[in-house]
């Protein structure tokens, strides 16, 4: 449907979802889709339509395979297959006429006013249409508020957006925090002319993190407050959530590559390399916003992935962890005193290369679609706070880091490249895990004394230890409890279809012994 403003302005109520106007020759159309709970799902409705287009029907479909699978997009059914489908007994049809008791309509207006409560074994989605089979077509001015309990938390939100608030909010504190530390670092680094290029886009990519996840609460708030929120803002957190994964990916492209690690430099051939890769990149993310705002289908539960452009992005990811994995190898093959840093840096870094096309995968054909987007927004977060924390950790300026990356200050890579020794060479470092005496001279500060602790940081390092130990516990913490609530689900939704199923043969039972008892007191009395 579309937003009709003009109209039906005045009918603005408070917590409104949907306001709208429909107007079309086809006697069957799909309206809206909301994810109940099992007890607390609530649809309040105010329908209005001429009197002349009188007698439409409000349907009421869920989820299983034998209802709103089998009625949409199936053009080979008509009108009333598409009815035949819904069982009334279930007050599935709501008959917008005065003839039909619970309907609420006023004689002459037919002006509808109602609402109905949804019971069920587990949260299911329901899909409202609109019909009049064999007539001249629909017009219907509608207002429809679909809630799930009175919880601020809950009220607003399809059962399958449960949760997403919160989590975005304890992330947006954890993601703050690791800026924060990293800033922290920064200053550190800076002061030791050790704050290279690679490292400020590390920075760039939490900062721009914590901006997305600021709007993405923002958001949600302004949704569970009035069950319309701010589509801009919520578009604004999208981009902004993958600027910061298209900068950290190319730092750690980069970073492999040897860049202010081995290099002071890229080669031309590879900046053009890069520039192309990461333009293509950009390009399928831009058309896979655009092809999920204009091709997802409101009448599917689907997700971003599941589209040929994010396909794309899955295999361009793949692409970039072959390249990663070349970049470090060559790196280590020149560098081999760069391992302290290097392998832990490629085994973690290999794990999140994986974790994104294979949570898409799980995504797709392994999370049931009324849980999906709580879950996927959790774990898609985590993977993103796991890369962070980690490049974090390998990177502080502390004497017990042995993983530490730069050896070389900035104020040396501007020598190197004017050296008169030139050529290619002149882009490379000097061999040299951590010390530079064979590149400064006495009067130089020594860098094996670059990361003497103090006495006076050392409450400082023990509070980021327990920093970083409580952010690890949270995390696992986190992931543990989505598991649990997932297997206790399932778990609960065999209990309920075994309870009913148990329910209906016991009343199968009790029907035909009801019966049997009373042919036999009919015979008795014959």
């Amino acid at each position: 449907c579309t937003i009709f403003e003009n109209k039906c302005s005045s009918l603005l109520i408070p917590r409104l979802l949907l306001l709208c106007h429909h107007a079309s020759i086809t006697d069957w159309v799909f309206l809206t889709r909301f994810c109940f709970l099992t007890d607390f799902g609530r649809l309040d409705f105010r329908f209005r339509y001429p009197k002349s287009r009188c007698c439409q029907n409000i349907l009421l479909y869920f989820d299983d395979s034998s209802q709103w699978p089998a009625v949409y997009k199936r053009p080979e059914k008509n009108c009333y297959q598409k009815e035949a489908v819904l069982r009334p007994e279930n007050n599935q049809v709501i008959n917008l006429t005065t003839h039909y008791t619970w309907s609420g309509c006023v004689v002459r207006v037919l002006s509808c006013v109602g609402g109905r409560s949804f019971r069920s074994v587990r949260e299911r989605w329901w899909y409202i249409a609109l019909s009049k089979c064999g007539g001249d077509g629909l017009q219907l001015e509608y207002e429809m508020k679909l809630t799930n309990g009175q919880s601020f938390w809950t009220q607003h939100f399809s059962a399958d957006e449960f949760g997403i608030l919160e989590t975005d909010i304890t992330f947006l504190v954890i993601f703050s925090m690791v800026f924060l530390l990293s800033c922290y670092f920064a200053y550190n680094l800076k002061g030791r002319q050790l704050l290279h290029t690679t490292y400020k886009m590390f920075m760039t990519a939490a900062g721009v993190e914590v901006l997305s996840l600021l709007f993405h609460c923002v958001y949600w708030g302004l949704y569970a407050r009035d069950g319309v929120g701010n589509g801009s803002l919520k578009i604004l957190g999208k981009l902004l959530f993958s600027v910061s994964f298209l900068v950290f990916l190319l730092m750690l492209i980069l970073l492999g590559k040897g860049f202010t690690v081995t290099r002071a430099r890229i080669s031309h051939s590879g900046s053009v390399k890069l520039s192309i890769y990461m333009t293509v990149y950009t390009i399928t993310y831009v058309i896979l916003f655009i092809y999920e705002a204009e091709f997802f289908d409101p009448g599917e539960v689907l997700y971003a992935y599941d589209s040929p452009a994010g396909y794309g992005l899955m295999g361009l990811q793949l692409v970039a962890y072959v390249w990663f994995c070349y970049a470090v190898l060559v790196s280590l093959k020149h560098y081999p005193e760069k391992q302290p840093f290097y392998v832990p840096f490629f085994t973690t870094y290999t794990l999140w290369f994986f974790a994104v096309p294979v949570m898409a995968l799980i995504a797709n054909f392994g999370i049931p679609r009324w849980a999906r987007e709580k879950i996927v927004n959790g774990i898609q977060l985590g993977i993103h706070l796991y890369a962070h924390i980690v490049f974090l950790v390998i990177t502080r300026p502390s004497a017990a880091n042995k993983n530490f990356p730069y050896h070389v200050r900035t104020s040396q890579i501007g020598i190197l490249l004017s050296s008169p020794k030139g050529g290619e060479g002149a882009e490379s470092f000097p061999h040299h895990a951590y010390g530079n005496s064979s590149f400064l001279g006495d009067s130089q500060p020594n860098f094996t004394e670059l990361f003497s602790i103090q006495s006076v940081s050392l409450y400082l390092m023990c509070a980021y230890i327990y920093i970083y130990i409580y952010i690890y516990i949270y995390i696992y913490i986190y992931i543990y409890i989505y598991i649990y609530i997932y297997i206790y689900i399932y778990i609960y939704i065999l209990f309920r279809e075994n309870s009913e199923k148990l329910n209906t043969e016991k009343q199968v039972s009790l029907i035909h012994q009801k019966q049997v008892s009373g042919k036999c007191k009919h015979r008795n009395e014959s």
